[in-house]
């Protein structure tokens, strides 16, 4: 898998810590044979921009993060859509809508759907990971916090 750029979408349980997510995200990663050095940006719901996991994890990666308003991720035609999610979030999909709302895609981009982590704290982490077809067509990079 090299040479391919990816755009991760993350959800959480409110609280989850790095280490979680960490984990979460080393797994995904796996599943594809990639690296974190592959990934060129994160996306998340508006409603995590204050998660502090998220916050750590692009800081320590330098990852943009893009937050997305609960309209802009339901707009996005996903495989796995979850009512649970729209109960809570006002969408029916975070991860795998704002994977590829970061990677400027649409569904067939999308690598690893929707991986799932309960941590030893008791957290659920989601990462799904889509591939960046081209520049032009990805989020713009921002620095982490713009």
């Amino acid at each position: 898998m090299t040479g391919i750029r990816l755009a991760l979408g993350l959800g959480c349980d409110r609280g989850t810590p790095l280490a979680t997510v960490q984990d979460c995200l080393r797994q995904a990663l796996a599943q594809i044979g990639a690296r974190p050095e592959q990934v060129v940006a994160m996306g998340t719901i508006a409603a995590k921009a204050d998660e502090l996991a998220f916050q750590q994890l692009a800081a320590r990666h330098g990852w943009p993060v893009h937050h997305y308003s609960a309209a802009e991720l339901a707009a996005v035609d996903v495989p796995h859509p979850s009512e649970t999610v729209r109960r809570y979030m006002g969408t029916p999909s975070v991860s795998e809508a704002a994977a590829l709302l970061a990677a400027g895609a649409d569904m067939r981009a999308l690598l690893v759907e929707k991986h799932k982590l309960r941590g030893a704290d008791g957290k659920n982490a989601t990462v799904s990971i889509a591939r960046v077809a081209s520049v032009s067509s990805a989020q713009p990079v921002l620095p982490p916090g713009a």
